[in-house]
């Protein structure tokens, strides 16, 4: 048995060693070229020496073209764009200026830009997304008040908010402004354009979608007391309470813990005829008071969080929505 072990043992022995002088050079070869290292040291080297350098826009590359980019951008959201009238949109005043000083450094006398800035598109499509906002918030919020329904409105028409949009449409590499990267309120200002664009290309129906489709959803999982910021809570509350005919909000205390402590927590809550209008927490009876009276307004405007999702897919009829006059 032990001459039998032995003779498998060596047996395996030599078939690994044929495998290694068949295969060997195969194992034993180096897939990176020796010049490798020594190139890649030198241009870190030669890249920390220069410092950061500014981004390069997309289009500086020799693979960029500026129309098939526009063509892709509409197919992308589904819409039907007039090319020229898209590259309007995206393009900024500070654009047109800057080429306009180009060719006067170039010795070219009353040169004629044939480019047209997005201004006017821009203020065409601020009126269509505030004037469809306004009706779309006021259709899915009908109990809360003309403040909460304009500072809603606000936040949806910020230049942080459209500037978030327009960044996650792709737009960014699309403008064609004299700074790169643009600016958030270069950004906003031409997503209002496209707005505008899109309602002269394939009609206000469209435009209105779009707003609902990518402006009114930034509100999907946001807590609107975040948005609408209720200075005096108590005093709100109390009013309300005057025009429906009920009694002033009494504060009641319900339990506390931890007095005289600095973990003291106190829980409040507000009756109005013996009816529990809202509950709250607090470090003393004042904190607990104003949150509890917060608790009650979203009760009665019904914007808690654990409220009922907006409905993204309604439409609201064009005639129902007021578009404001155009500015002279």
């Amino acid at each position: 048995m032990a001459l039998l072990r032995n003779s498998l043992r060596c047996m395996q022995i030599s078939s690994v060693k044929n495998v290694g002088d068949t295969f060997g050079n195969l194992r034993l070869r180096r897939h990176i070229k020796r010049w490798v290292a020594p190139v890649l040291r030198e241009l870190r080297q030669r890249a920390k020496k220069m410092g950061p350098q500014p981004p390069e826009p997309r289009s500086r590359f020799l693979d960029w073209n500026y129309r098939a980019e526009l063509f892709a951008f509409g197919k992308r959201l589904n819409e039907d764009f007039q090319i020229p009238l898209l590259q309007t949109a995206l393009t900024q005043e500070s654009y047109v200026a800057k080429e306009k000083v180009k060719q006067e450094e170039l010795g070219v006398e009353n040169a004629d830009i044939q480019l047209k800035h997005n201004v006017e598109l821009a203020e065409h499509g601020q009126r269509l997304a505030k004037a469809y906002i306004e009706a779309f918030v006021a259709h899915s919020l009908p109990k809360m008040p003309a403040e909460g329904h304009k500072a809603v409105t606000s936040y949806l028409l910020s230049v942080d908010t459209l500037a978030h949009v327009a960044l996650h449409l792709g737009m960014k590499e699309l403008l064609m402004d004299a700074d790169y990267p643009p600016s958030s309120d270069a950004m906003s200002r031409s997503l209002l354009a496209v707005i505008g664009c899109l309602q002269q290309s394939s009609g206000l129906e469209r435009a209105f979608s779009f707003v609902r489709d990518f402006i009114c959803t930034q509100l999907n999982q946001k807590d609107l007391m975040e948005i609408w910021h209720i200075d005096k809570p108590g005093a709100v509350l109390k009013q309300i309470c005057r025009q429906r005919g009920i009694g002033d909000p009494e504060p009641r205390l319900i339990a506390d813990c931890g007095k005289n402590t600095i973990l003291a927590a106190y829980f409040v809550g507000l009756y109005s005829n013996k009816k529990l209008l809202g509950k709250g927490f607090g470090e003393d009876i004042n904190t607990a008071t104003q949150l509890a009276a917060l608790d009650a307004l979203q009760t009665i405007f019904e914007i808690h969080e654990n409220r009922k999702p907006f409905n993204f897919n309604i439409e609201v009829e064009s005639k129902s929505i007021k578009l404001p006059p155009l500015s002279n």
